[in-house]
């Protein structure tokens, strides 16, 4: 039976269930300019009709960065055929040493559809400020061993573009193939 309140967009019933926090309707998340590990200036729009799952990270990163790849390309295998419908994007905090050419290897060998973003500085801080992303560069031992603190959340689009999920680290290999499912048989 069809609550009242849904003929109106109130009733809970109406709206999809995930497992992941719906943050649906969020003022944040709507753009992003950058240049993927391919040379091509990529922005959100250029990946409508698919759902887009977005990770900040960096290439150096000893363990959440790695990990959540990794989960990420199991996540595609768990889709089977509805893996063609996702983009997974991986944005770089770290643009002084994450060039082209090394996301161009990092991001692909945890799966060869996923691509790696990078910007210079300013552009990096746009996007990370956009999606409410923190990041902050740790010095090391010498100057290039310096490490990155950063938030390990990554956040799904729709097909549509529109910001829908947040998703913790800890929650993707448990979850973010069932909510993609979700997301995708979604109509409008």
């Amino acid at each position: 039976m069809l609550c009242a309140a849904a003929l109106i967009g109130g009733c809970d019933a109406a709206r999809p269930k995930f497992r992941s926090t719906d943050i649906t309707g969020v003022d944040y998340g709507r753009e992003l300019a950058l240049t993927g590990h391919d040379g091509k200036p990529r922005t959100l729009a250029d990946f409508r009709g698919k759902a887009v799952v977005l990770f900040f990270g960096f290439a150096h990163c000893p363990d959440v960065c790695p990990t959540t790849l990794a989960e990420m390309a199991g996540v595609m295998k768990a889709l089977d055929s509805d893996a063609a419908r996702v983009q997974v994007l991986f944005v770089t905090v770290d643009p002084e040493r994450d060039t082209a050419d090394v996301l161009a290897k990092y991001v692909p060998a945890f799966h060869p559809t996923f691509l790696g973003l990078y910007g210079d500085a300013e552009a990096t801080q746009r996007a990370a400020k956009e999606f409410k992303v923190f990041y902050e560069k740790r010095a090391g031992s010498t100057p290039g061993s310096y490490s990155i603190d950063h938030g390990a959340q990554s956040y799904v689009l729709d097909p549509s573009g529109r910001l829908r999920l947040f998703v913790r680290h800890d929650r993707i290999a448990t979850d973010l193939a069932v909510d993609l499912r979700t997301l995708l048989r979604e109509k409008g």
